[in-house]
């Protein structure tokens, strides 16, 4: 029986067959996702995909510093910028 600290799932558990015909599990990181855009599906530039960074880093290190930072491109926020300057002037 493997040791408590691997038999949780939040290892990825991979089976190699060794030279001498054993095979054996080796228990790997998960590696992290990469964020998307909210509204196209984009991925997102200026956030890091190193888990290290995620779970240590400084909140400033994770994410731009700009409206919507995070959760949509550029691309989406200027459009979005755009069209509430739009609807904000006709009224």
């Amino acid at each position: 029986m493997p040791r408590p600290a691997l038999r949780s799932r939040s290892l990825k558990r991979i089976w190699r067959r060794l030279p001498s015909g054993i095979t054996k599990i080796h228990y790997v990181r998960r590696k992290s996702y990469s964020a998307s855009c909210a509204i196209c599906g984009r991925e997102l530039n200026g956030i890091p995909r190193d888990t290290k960074i995620i779970r240590r880093g400084a909140k400033t290190e994770k994410r731009p510093e700009r409206p919507y930072g995070g959760n949509v491109c550029p691309n989406c926020l200027a459009s979005l910028i755009k069209l509430s300057v739009r609807t904000s002037s006709l009224s």
